[in-house]
């Protein structure tokens, strides 16, 4: 792994800056569709971003699971990043002898497009302002415990029973300053039809990921279908002939991932001290675990290759952040931010009277947040026991000792086995992953409980309370094989008698895992309920009037933090200087064949067999990648980058090493999104993988082969 490259602490850019609840800059922000900045985009660009125009792009653009994508044609075809593709669908879709991970996928006729099974998409349709349904549900003198019930009891009301194939979802902006309804088109019949290997879509691996200069096809096809026919989508994005030049104004449209720009100081450096360096260790055991169990066999490796390029790009992400937090210049400009805020909201003494407390309470809510970490981590979320048995025991301790009925999700305390507990913005417990969990494997078993037990054992310190209470006097792996080898668990039948036995059988089994389950439970659910009431809830209640207050300070010009909605940036493509040298914006196809050359033709730099083979005929000047200036964070993987002409240019799926602290900031002179160029996917379509029918589908015409 090569040294990375030290993020630029330009203070005097920075607080030139003063990001979001500062004075956001032209080209900051994630906009909802319903709230673009058309004067400022006219004023800087000189083009009039107009009702029509964001009513096409908004209706072409695709909700994937994990990302973004974009409808590129009238007959369903989407496009969106092999990386989203990777864990939706190729994944799922392998096998030992056709792996569409290792080798690509491509289907030249419509019957040759593969269903992925439980895989849908949506468009959203419209976007409806809910804030006084949703506010008038809580009255004076509620708690904020009864206030998060009453508001979501409200949000529950307006999205129950929506017609069938339509989704709604109330999207919470400006931390809860404002709601608004979004109503989705769901299409449930998704199949794939194109996806590059693994080795291109994913050139370079970890060492090139968050980096530029790139040399990567990060790119896949799906299509929609409705009655087992393609779905007629008469709003698509056309394909641009001519891509982009330096300068040129672009636009994304995709679903950033949650950003924590409105977070407070004192949550901001929660977060640095606390959250996100647990979330990088946790991460740092996952990878671990999964990398021993890979290397047992061929097979392992290839049923983990989703899951750690996600717990990898994961980690690259979260210690870029911490990295931003651990910047001086990056905390003053936060700082500043908040001051010129605090003292603008001042100056109007019944809103600051109004809003001027939420800081403070926000505060010391942080400061129980502190004090309970550890137990949330590792009582109530179990970091330590990274087990699918334990997760099991859990639920059928806390089925027994909290029926459903109860408390309407099985009681709380955390689900278990190892979630990371607070990756994102706000400290957040508790998680679960997406489908059906796979069968049991009793050597992954050992292998991942091991491995988590010896992580909180590191992380704690041997001496910990919390420690001695889970591991006793044994070592990890001597406590990972009495909990394995003891249980019965493992067999359905005796998890179905402990279920059917209540409460009494659980307090009376002797099941090592229910045992360990059991005597934990209590103190995770008093220290979730502590979190709940004293952090969460009071954050649900007070971090409103930090978004109203940048209303009233900052009006309309004021971006709401992204949220995993539909949102449009905007910016242009743009070199920037990184260690002195200026990294300039576009890369070419020459570039991937010498990079491979420089490299010996090793990993991760080896060149599929496509590509090697594909070398005379492609046109090594053609653009490969590109970087623009357009805000990004995760989720915008497979967004559209779109020209004003609304065309296709390119596709978004990285950020430069220097946007990774784009979650709480915005630095416009480095900070830059990455995409694979439109001239570069038709290229390699045409002449490396031959899809001819894709290409004419795209671009109504198929290049000539062997053409430069």
């Amino acid at each position: 792994m090569k040294t990375r490259r030290v993020l630029l602490p330009l203070l005097a850019i920075l607080l030139a800056a003063v990001v979001f609840i500062g004075a956001p800059r032209a080209e900051e922000g994630f906009w909802p569709y319903n709230s673009i900045p058309k004067a400022a985009i006219k004023a800087k660009y000189g083009f009039d971003v107009t009702d029509a125009w964001l009513n096409h792009l908004q209706l072409s653009s695709v909700k994937f699971p994990g990302g973004t994508g974009s409808v590129v044609s009238p007959n369903g075809l989407m496009l969106t990043n092999h990386h989203i593709a990777l864990s939706a669908a190729l994944q799922r879709l392998s096998t030992p002898e056709k792996d569409l991970v290792k080798n690509g996928f491509y289907a030249p006729t419509l019957a040759d497009e593969l269903k992925v099974p439980n895989m849908t998409v949506r468009i959203l349709q419209t976007i409806e302002d809910v804030t006084a349904k949703i506010t008038a549900a809580v009255t004076p003198g509620m708690t904020p415990q009864e206030a998060a019930t009453a508001r979501q009891k409200a949000i529950d009301a307006i999205t129950a029973e929506p017609p069938a194939g339509v989704s709604k979802s109330v999207v919470t902006l400006y931390a809860g300053a404002v709601y608004n309804l979004y109503t989705y088109k769901v299409y449930s019949d998704v199949r794939l039809a194109f996806a590059v290997e693994y080795q291109t879509g994913f050139y370079g691996g970890d060492e090139d990921n968050f980096t530029y200069p790139r040399y990567c096809l990060d790119m896949a096809m799906f299509r929609a279908y409705e009655n087992d026919k393609p779905a007629l989508t008469p709003n698509y994005l056309k394909w641009s002939p001519n891509g982009t030049v330096e300068n040129e104004l672009v636009f994304t449209t995709g679903e950033p991932g949650a950003t924590q720009r409105l977070n407070t100081v004192a949550h901001l450096k929660y977060r640095r001290d606390l959250a996100i360096p647990y979330a990088i260790a946790n991460n740092e055991m996952r990878e671990a675990a999964v990398k021993k169990f890979a290397a047992l066999s061929a097979e392992n490796a290839r049923a983990t290759t989703s899951e750690l390029f996600g717990i990898q790009n994961s980690l690259k992400s979260q210690r870029g952040q911490l990295k931003g937090l651990q910047d001086p210049a990056v905390m003053a400009s936060k700082e500043a931010g908040e001051k010129r805020l605090r003292t603008e909201l001042a100056k109007n003494a019944a809103k600051d009277k109004e809003l001027g407390d939420a800081w403070g309470i926000i505060e010391k809510s942080i400061d129980v947040a502190r004090a309970i970490d550890a137990e949330r981590n590792f009582i109530s979320s179990a970091a330590g026991l990274n087990s699918t048995l334990f997760t099991q025991a859990r639920q059928l301790v806390r089925n027994a000792y909290t029926p459903p009925s109860a408390e309407g999700r099985g009681g709380r305390g955390g689900r278990g086995g190892g979630a990371p507990a607070a990756q994102g913005g706000a400290p957040a417990g508790g998680g679960g992953g997406r489908g059906a969990a796979p069968a049991l494997n009793i050597v992954r078993e050992k292998i991942n409980l091991t491995e988590s037990l010896t992580f909180m054992q590191k992380f704690l310190g041997p001496t910990h309370a919390i420690v001695k209470r889970i591991l006793g006097d044994k070592t990890p792996a001597a406590r990972a094989n009495e909990l394995i080898d003891g249980t019965r668990i493992t067999d359905s039948e005796i998890r179905l008698l402990l279920q059917a036995g209540g409460k009494a059988t659980i307090d009376a089994s002797t099941d090592p895992m229910i045992v360990l389950a059991r005597s934990l439970e209590a103190d995770a659910q008093a220290v979730t309920k502590k979190y709940d009431d004293e952090v969460v809830s009071v954050h649900g209640a007070t971090y409103p009037k930090i978004g109203q207050a940048v209303f009233a300070v900052d009006g309309a010009k004021a971006y709401p933090d992204a949220t995993s909605s539909l949102r449009l940036s905007y910016g242009a493509v743009k070199s920037y200087m990184e260690d002195g040298k200026k990294i300039l914006p576009y890369t070419y196809f020459a570039g991937i064949y010498e990079r491979s050359a420089q490299h010996n033709g090793q990993a991760p730099y080896d060149l599929s067999p496509r590509w090697a083979e594909a070398k005379a005929s492609v046109n090594p000047k053609t653009p490969f990648d590109f970087v623009s200036t357009n805000d990004i964070v995760g989720g915008n993987s497979g967004s559209a980058v779109v020209n004003k002409k609304g065309e296709v240019v390119g596709l978004i799926f990285d950020g430069n090493i220097q946007s990774l602290p784009g979650y709480f900031i915005y630095q416009e002179p480095i900070n830059r999104a990455v995409s694979v160029d439109s001239r570069g996917i038709i290229e390699a379509l045409a002449k490396v993988y031959k899809a001819d029918a894709i290409v004419t589908e795209l671009t109504g015409k198929a290049l000539v082969a062997g053409k430069k």
